[in-house]
């Protein structure tokens, strides 16, 4: 049997341990020799022995009827305890027992097949009750307990829209596992009899215990304030539950406590159908969908048709002859629901009063923000909105230089003066990782020491970045806004959109770290801390402030901004964007601009589909999103294991730490892999709580340089046209696997196969080679895992195109405006005169943005000098795309004359002034 430590959670040792059950206990009966007889039922032992402590947090099969197998397989009850098992095996593996109650003896009748989960359609799914259980805290005899149970049950009525079961836990520490062990719970009754410690003693329940509260952290914590405390650090890690205290404290102890989220508070009473009706009504309230629900409801309603939609109410195609096969395809719904209408029930996206808005407001809350603004044309189109709102002509923006290319021309449309800042390059595998802090605080810096810290506006980062780095949030706000205490950050979360719904990852996101220190900023404890730094870094040299863990002054203004592709990392069709805001100036300051700028990039013909899926998605992350992305991440660690551990597969491919993807000074915590081949798996709490970068580990970066094939090649020409395996990104010698919450184990067994099968005819193919095959194969090898070139950091602006030479910051907006002019322009070839004119020592300057995929970012960007190391990397390249240059032609760059035109016009000017 597998060790504890084999396992990255418990869900997944849960699954592994009754799939084992149900095989032993299948296997005795069958099993003729004594010697092989007692080993199984030794392993039969072993295995009820592990279930025994996980067991207790779960409402099915529960442990009356744990406890009854178990007696029955001690008085050799073989037969009927092997078919008790394997129906709760199978009723979990399906999820039977969250619609239906399954019957554990042998003489109960159920139709396995008939009733299976799986065989159900999806409208017959849609009408089923959903399911959830409920926690109830507190230390009880069995009796006690069974009389909990009961009254429980009997405020069930047919009509109740959920179904739930309650799972019983005695202590403060049991609760907290539970929450971040059992998916299933939705509500949590805190009852006066609860105790402090748990008696449950299992590694990697351990584990759960230790991520959910800080160590000592409950020391000295009175018994009366343990229904508190534990509604407290509840919300720290799953904030979407809903939690009812039942306590004998006055109102006046209560109403000065930190309840976390503890919606309603009963005192000293057993109304149990209000608890009841409290219970469904909170689940109620994250279930709704009011635009959803309002697009259902107009589907159905007789409609006369006169507005400018052919499509609407499908009639285009339902009278047509030759495009009855889309109406077939996609169904009558999609056509019904189609409509431009604002009224009937529905509303509009740029002015919304009706179900958007409430839907807007519901996502708010279930991401943590003040304010959520839908996007149905993708995030691309949220980042200009979010640029043009705050950023005025002028402004400086400090923007991360590999971030993506709708930043970049947003920086355009508002006129900023852009200061871009150089992620560490990873020269190995040809790819950027993430901007330092250090390198944000030095140009802050910089800029305040030259007078012009008033006129810095924005700070924009991506978290996490395409290949899975996450930023330490908190300190980057936090130590930026010691030194521009009104900073801006628009933090683009694009692929990040998912974290909001992990514990781990949570406090990672910008909603939650903008709601942290808005909190932590007002303490007095926090003031007093400031001053004291104030005091020691008084008149002190810029290199000691770059070195001090800064601390935020207690008036500074958190403005937070994110914008999340929920179409990429939730449920959402297409283009289904969010913007999240957490701006303390947003009503006073933005809320008009913001307005103006959302109706300059938003459609006024947006898709209800898009919205409506929006809406659900939200509904779907709040009621199951931590089961989702506890899976996602199960599925990508069982991936790393699975590469890491296997003997053949590390002769060609190499899966990418932590180590690997962050310099050594940036991860504090000594973390270098979440999985070693000889330790097991590593607690990824303790990096994600210190370290200033992190890797997100639902991605998966695969080296493929020992293969020969290069990424992009191994994307196409193998894993796409020959298994059909779809990814994303590459770069010169690496393939990026990502999981999501769609990702099923059975997706990353067929992975690993696949991996398996190329290994193996690499292997074939070798054993066959000719020397001077072999030699070639050799050479590519070479070629893609030590030839690499080294990747440039941004050169700087030409100085026609910066306000002085004392700080970097480019007027990138007058440059992308001066190509439009041809005769400004002109092409040089790379291998060619472009090399000549750097090599003269001729300042050349980039009239086009050059992105080439991958990396899929700006390498050279409108008023940019070219580098000999950026001519350097651009020979190098072998990709298929890159946008902006022309091989015909060659590289379009800016005439000697255009230059001098504008320093003149630049210098007389600022003469003038």
């Amino acid at each position: 049997m597998d060790s504890v430590s084999d396992y990255y959670s418990a869900t997944q040792l849960r699954s592994d341990r009754w799939s084992a059950l149900r095989d032993a206990i299948t296997s005795i009966s069958r099993e003729t020799t004594v010697k092989k007889a007692n080993a199984l039922k030794a392993t039969v032992t072993s295995l009820f022995d592990s279930l025994a402590v996980i067991e207790p947090y779960w409402a099915f099969p529960g442990m009356a009827a744990f406890d009854h197998m178990r007696r029955q397989f001690e008085h050799g009850n073989y037969d009927d305890v092997g078919f008790t098992v394997r129906r709760v095996t199978r009723a979990l593996t399906t999820g039977a027992y969250r619609r239906r109650t399954i019957p554990l003896d042998r003489d109960s009748v159920d139709d396995e097949e008939h009733n299976d989960e799986a065989m159900l359609s999806p409208e017959a799914r849609a009408m089923t009750r959903p399911y959830f259980e409920v926690l109830i805290v507190d230390d009880v005899s069995d009796q006690q307990e069974r009389w909990l149970r009961s009254n429980v049950s009997r405020m069930r009525r047919p009509e109740d829209p959920f179904h739930y079961e309650a799972v019983v836990v005695p202590s403060l520490e049991d609760a907290l596992i539970a929450v971040l062990f059992n998916h299933n719970i939705q509500a949590i009754v805190v009852r006066p009899g609860l105790t402090l410690k748990s008696k449950n003693d299992n590694e990697i329940l351990a584990k759960y215990l230790r991520n959910a509260s800080e160590a000592n952290e409950l020391d000295g914590t009175q018994p009366e304030d343990y229904g508190p405390e534990l509604c407290r650090l509840i919300d720290r890690v799953r904030p979407e539950l809903d939690a009812y205290l039942v306590t004998e404290r006055s109102v006046e102890e209560i109403a000065g406590l930190d309840l976390g989220i503890c919606r309603r508070v009963f005192y000293n009473q057993e109304d149990f159908m209000e608890l009841h009706l409290n219970i469904l009504r909170g689940v109620g309230a994250r279930n709704k969908t009011p635009f959803f629900n309002a697009l259902v409801e107009y589907s159905k309603q007789p409609t006369g048709v006169f507005h400018a939609m052919p499509i609407s109410r499908g009639k285009s195609i339902t009278r047509s002859h030759w495009i009855q096969d889309m109406g077939a395809f996609y169904g009558p719904n999609i056509f019904l629901a189609e409509t431009s209408a604002t009224s009937g029930g529905l509303d509009s996206l740029l002015e919304p009063q009706g179900p958007i808005k409430e839907a807007q407001e519901l996502a708010s809350r279930a991401f943590g923000s003040k304010q959520t603004f839908f996007a149905t044309n993708g995030t691309s189109t949220c980042n200009k909105i979010v640029v043009q709102a705050l950023v005025r002509p002028g402004d400086i923006v400090l923007v991360d230089r590999d971030c993506h290319k709708s930043h970049h021309y947003g920086m355009v449309l508002a006129g900023a003066e852009v200061v871009y800042l150089d992620s560490y390059p990873l020269n190995e595998y040809s790819m950027y990782g993430a901007v330092p802090l250090r390198e944000i605080k030095h140009q802050l810096l910089e800029l305040k020491a030259a007078g012009k810290l008033d006129r810095v506006r924005m700070l924009l980062l991506t978290n996490c970045t395409f290949d899975g780095l996450v930023y330490n949030v908190e300190r980057v706000m936090e130590e930026c806004l010691a030194i521009k205490p009104d900073l801006v950050f628009l933090w683009d979360e694009a692929w990040f959109a998912f974290a909001r719904f992990s514990p781990t990852y949570r406090r990672r996101t910008a909603m939650r770290t903008a709601n942290d220190l808005r909190t932590r900023l007002r303490t007095e404890e926090h003031k007093s801390n400031y001053e004291a730094q104030q005091q020691e870094l008084l008149d002190a040299p810029d290199e000691e402030w770059l070195d001090t863990r800064l601390i935020a002054p207690p008036n500074a203004r958190i403005r937070a901004y994110s914008t999340q592709s929920t179409h990429k990392t939730l449920t959402s069709l297409r283009q289904g964007s969010m913007i999240h805001v957490n701006d303390q100036d947003f009503k006073g300051e933005v809320e008009q601009s913001f307005h103006e700028a959302y109706m300059t990039h938003t459609s006024t013909s947006p898709n209800y589909q898009i919205i409506a899926s929006l809406d659900v998605g939200r509904r779907q992350v709040e009621l199951e999103g931590f089961e989702f992305v506890q899976r996602q991440v199960e599925a990508a660690m069982s991936m790393r294991k699975a590469i890491s551990s296997h003997p053949l597969l590390q002769k060609y491919f190499k899966v990418l730490t932590a180590g690997d993807m962050i310099p050594d000074h940036h991860r504090q915590s000594g973390v270098t892999s979440y999985f070693d081949s000889d330790q097991g798996w590593t607690d990824m709490w303790d990096c994600w709580e210190q370290d200033d970068f992190v890797l997100d580990a639902t991605r998966v970066t695969l080296a493929v340089g020992g293969t020969g094939w290069d990424g992009d090649t191994f994307k196409n020409d193998v894993l796409m046209d020959k298994y059909g395996i779809q990814i994303n990104k590459t770069s010169r010698n690496t393939v990026l696997f990502m999981t999501n919450i769609g990702t099923t184990r059975s997706s990353v067994a067929y992975l690993i196969e696949v991996l398996v099968e190329i290994a193996k005819e690499l292997d074939e193919l070798l054993d066959d080679a000719s020397k001077m095959e072999r030699l070639s194969f050799d050479k590519r090898v070479k070629n893609l895992t030590e030839n690499y070139p080294p990747l440039p950091d941004f050169s700087r602006f030409h100085d026609a195109f910066r306000p002085d030479n004392v700080t970097p910051e480019g007027d990138i907006r007058t440059a992308y405006y001066l190509s439009y002019d041809e005769k400004n322009c002109d092409y040089l070839e790379l291998d060619g005169t472009l090399k000549e004119a750097l090599d003269s020592g001729r300042e050349v300057v980039s009239a086009s943005f050059i992105i080439p995929y991958p990396p899929g970012f700006p390498i050279l960007v409108p008023g940019q000098v070219i580098s000999q190391e950026i001519l350097a990397f651009m020979r190098a390249l072998d990709v298929n795309e890159i946008h902006g240059y022309r091989a015909d032609l060659g590289l379009r760059v800016f005439t000697s004359e255009a230059l001098e035109t504008l320093s003149e016009s630049k210098h007389q000017k600022t003469a003038a002034e």
